[in-house]
């Protein structure tokens, strides 16, 4: 999943998508990308189960398909919190030591 979602042009799709399903040509537009290079992508999205392509006559319809991303979410929420917790003391010392200046 990692090495799918490394590329800063596979995320922008996963952005894209995350709004409304969008056409090949759609997402080749809004990326500024040829469709040759976005139909690979969508192929490394798909292959991963990150997407969906429903056929629309002539048109290929690409969606979001979230459930992968949710064991991508559970796997980072031990290291949220690690975050959470450390800007929460971060803000408190902070807090700290405005009031005492």
């Amino acid at each position: 999943m990692w090495s799918v979602l490394i590329d800063s042009h596979r995320r922008a799709m996963l952005d894209l998508l995350r709004e409304r399903p969008r056409t090949v040509g759609e997402l080749a537009e809004g990326l500024r990308l040829s469709q040759p290079a976005t139909s690979k992508h969508l192929r490394v999205l798909r292959d991963a189960g990150l997407v969906r392509v429903t056929p629309d006559a002539q048109r290929r319809v690409y969606r979001l398909d979230p459930a992968p991303l949710a064991g991508l979410d559970a796997w980072l929420a031990p290291y949220r919190r690690l975050w959470n917790d450390r800007l929460d003391a971060l803000g408190h010392h902070l807090d700290t030591t405005n009031e005492e200046t």
